[in-house]
Parts: C-alpha cells; sequence; structure tokens
C-alpha cells in the first residue's frame, strides 16, 4: 500500500425565490450564528437576477422522513475490510507471474437533506465504491484494466480480477496491426455502461421539443415510441439492488434535465428505451406542464442495461471474427444534434477468430454515435454491476457484454 485517505466534506445551499427569481448561496462554513446572513444573502442576490423560466409552485409536505435529526451517516474505513486479505493473494501471484498491478479502491458515502418552506422534508443516504486494477508487463509495454463498482465491497472477488488480468496480457503476447474500418465488436460490459450513459445524457425533452437533440422528430416533437436502439432496454430505478440512489430530486440549478422547483419530487423507475423502442425523456415539471404532459419524468442517477444472455467466454466462442474492446477511454461530442461522439480504446483490443482470441490489436480512434451502436446490438449477454471507465462520476450502472455488429474504428491511435 502507497497511499491512503480519508476526507470529509460538508456543505449547506440555500436556494430563496423571491416572487419569480430565484438565486441560490452555497458554503461549506455555516455555524449557527451564520445561518441567518446565508440566507439573507441569498435572498439579496434574487434581485440581479432575471425571472426563471422554469418557475412552478413549490412541492407541498408536511411530515419529516424518520432519523430526520440524525447526524449524516459516515463513512467507515472498515467497509474495507473484506478486500484486504484479498489483496495480499494478489499480490502474491503478481510477484509470481510477474506481473506489476496498480489499483486503486474507494468508497463514498454521502447523506442529503432537504428541507422547503413549505414543509416537504427529504433524506436519503447514498453509498457507492469501486475497485480499479491495472497490470502491465514489467517492460510496461503491455497493459491491460479492469473495474467493478460496489455497494459494499462484499460483492469484490480479486482472484477472478486478477485471473482476467494475466489472460489480457498472455493475449497482447501476440501483436496484429489492423487497418481502421467498421468491424463487429465484443464490448465489456464497461464499454456498455459508457455507451448507455453518453445515449441518456442527451435524453431532455426540452431539447428534443426544440429540435436540438438527437431524440428530435424532423418537423417537430420528440422520436418517442420509435424503435432507435435495436433490442435493447434501458432504465432508471432509485431502488436498483445495489446501485440505489436518492429517490428524489435536489439541487441548487436549473438546466435541461432539472429545475430547483422540482427538489423534492419523487422518483421512480423509469424505462427510458423498451426492446429497442425510447419510452420517456427527462421532463422537469415545468417543461411537462408546456407540452401537456400530465406527469415531469425526472432524471435519476442511476443506469441499467437489460441482459440476461451469455458470459463472454461464450460469446468470444461463437464468433467468427471480431475485435474484443475492453475499455473505452476520452470520449467526446462532436456533434451534439446527432450524438456523434470520438473517443479512444485503450489497455486491450483483440482480435477473435473462429472463437478464439488470436492476439492483441493496436488500438483505435472511432467516431460514432453511442445510439446508432446500441441500434446494432445483436446479442446481450448477463447484466451485472458495471464500472464505465470514461464516465466515472456515474459509478451507479449495470450493464452486459454486447455483441455490435458495426463499429466504427475511424483511424489507428498510437494510444497505449
Amino acid at each position: 500500500m502507497t497511499t491512503n485517505g480519508d476526507s470529509d466534506d460538508v456543505q449547506l445551499s440555500v436556494v430563496s425565490i423571491v416572487g419569480r427569481r430565484v438565486a441560490s448561496v452555497t458554503r461549506t462554513y455555516f455555524p449557527p450564528e451564520r445561518l441567518e446572513s446565508i440566507v439573507r444573502e441569498s435572498e439579496a442576490a434574487c434581485e440581479r437576477r432575471p425571472e426563471a423560466p422554469d418557475y412552478m409552485p413549490l412541492l407541498d409536505g408536511t411530515s419529516e422522513p424518520p432519523h430526520w435529526n440524525d447526524p449524516p451517516a459516515d463513512a467507515d474505513i472498515r467497509v474495507f475490510d473484506p478486500l484486504v486479505p484479498q489483496l495480499a493473494e494478489l499480490y502474491a501471484n503478481a510477484r509470481r507471474t510477474n506481473i506489476a498491478t496498480f489499483g486503486y479502491a474507494e468508497s463514498q458515502t454521502a447523506t442529503t437533506l432537504l428541507a422547503l418552506s413549505t414543509g416537504l422534508r427529504r433524506r436519503h443516504t447514498e453509498r457507492i465504491g469501486k475497485v480499479e486494477i491495472t497490470a502491465k508487463t514489467p517492460d510496461f509495454a503491455r497493459s491491460s484494466w479492469v473495474g467493478q463498482a460496489t455497494s459494499n465491497f462484499l460483492d469484490i472477488n480479486l482472484r477472478p480480477m486478477f485471473e482476467t488480468l494475466q489472460q489480457r496480457l498472455t493475449w497482447s503476447a501476440r501483436r496484429i496491426d489492423m487497418p481502421a474500418g467498421s468491424y463487429e465488436v465484443l464490448l465489456e460490459p464497461s464499454c456498455a455502461a459508457d455507451l448507455a450513459i453518453s445515449s441518456y445524457s442527451f435524453m431532455m425533452r426540452r431539447d428534443a421539443d426544440e429540435g436540438r437533440s438527437p431524440y428530435s422528430r424532423p418537423g417537430g416533437g420528440t422520436r418517442a415510441g420509435e424503435r432507435l436502439f435495436g433490442d435493447v432496454t434501458i432504465y432508471s430505478d432509485p431502488l436498483e439492488p445495489g446501485i440505489e440512489s436518492t429517490p428524489f430530486c435536489y439541487g441548487v440549478d436549473s438546466g435541461g434535465a432539472s429545475s430547483v422547483f422540482d427538489n423534492g419530487l419523487a422518483q421512480a423507475r423509469t424505462d427510458w428505451v423498451r426492446d429497442g423502442v425510447l419510452q420517456h425523456l427527462i421532463t422537469p415539471r415545468y417543461w411537462a406542464e408546456r407540452v401537456g404532459e400530465k406527469l415531469a419524468v425526472p432524471y435519476v442517477n442511476n443506469l441499467v442495461i437489460s441482459g440476461n444472455g451469455a458470459s463472454m467466454a461464450d460469446m468470444i466462442a461463437e464468433t467468427k471474427r471480431a475485435l474484443l474492446v475492453t475499455c473505452l477511454w476520452y470520449m467526446r461530442t462532436v456533434d451534439p444534434q446527432t450524438a456523434l461522439l470520438t473517443g479512444l480504446t485503450r489497455d486491450g483490443v483483440f482480435l477473435v477468430e473462429g472463437g478464439e482470441v488470436k492476439g492483441a490489436v493496436n488500438n483505435f480512434r472511432w467516431n460514432m454515435s453511442p445510439i446508432a451502436a446500441l441500434a446494432q446490438t445483436t446479442e446481450i449477454g448477463s447484466s451485472g454491476m458495471a464500472l464505465p471507465r470514461e464516465h466515472d462520476e456515474f459509478l451507479r450502472s449495470k450493464a452486459p457484454a454486447l455483441r455490435i455488429d458495426r463499429f466504427n474504428m475511424s483511424s489507428v491511435s498510437e494510444a497505449s
């Protein structure tokens, strides 16, 4: 072990509404004697703001949730207890096989308390963590990465993670140079999660209604009801086991996916895509009223791609010729109108032929819409906890391995 740390952060945000003007002040130091001055500062800031276009009456409520007055939940270093004995075995195996390993484990605990002047009270504690391991050959010429998200570290098993790294480094002993082009690909769950999260990031109803989105219908309206994702199902649920998220809206700013006037709005399972058909887009209350919808559709801070199919090993065994991609990296938006992204592969791309991995392939830059990629899914594996490599700020995701018919590797990359 070379480093460790423990960080505690606390902040208070006061959102004030004067007429139809809204402003907020956030402070990290707020002893009781300063609370009133922070409120007055927030109220005064409203005078410099225009009227809020998303103005709505605040939600009502009267009862306090259980444990409202309890201290916030604290992170406990003992959450790593299941992991520590496994590290000794991992280090021993790494030394025995002459593999250099680098890793990081993190656990986060966050308690959110929300209080509205109408009397509404909400409280929730989130817990999430992750483990990432990179393995390299002694000359650092070959590398591989694995990662897993977790809520309590009880489901982390480092032995198969290390065995996966070892297998990939063995595969990469043979180098195969391949040109840019359109390839069938097998995507590890990490890659599938990155594509789904990218697709989710464009799902704002207002953008679609105003013609600024890949979900906009030519001539006006949205593409809800259209088959855009092949046979894929994507949903969010704040009660999803292992990736539970805060089940109500909270925030200090309004945007395409949220409104401060929706603070306290309850969240529930939402099917964004069912069997490839777009079902819903993120719709704050003000925009739902604007377009004549009865119910708002709030953003939920987790995402699941459904799947109960084959394992990656079985998918490889049934493959005639494809590229196995283990993680995506440096994804950036090229055209938000079409959701065109660019990105890189990293830490392991392999050629699969005749049901076997033949060797490591050079890395690629790719250019593709995640929506178009998911639409070309021809096989869906078994969904489980997935750690997106690019969207590592979005830890609450589940995804399966995917087989995609055509994936555009636009150029060869020198990235390692």
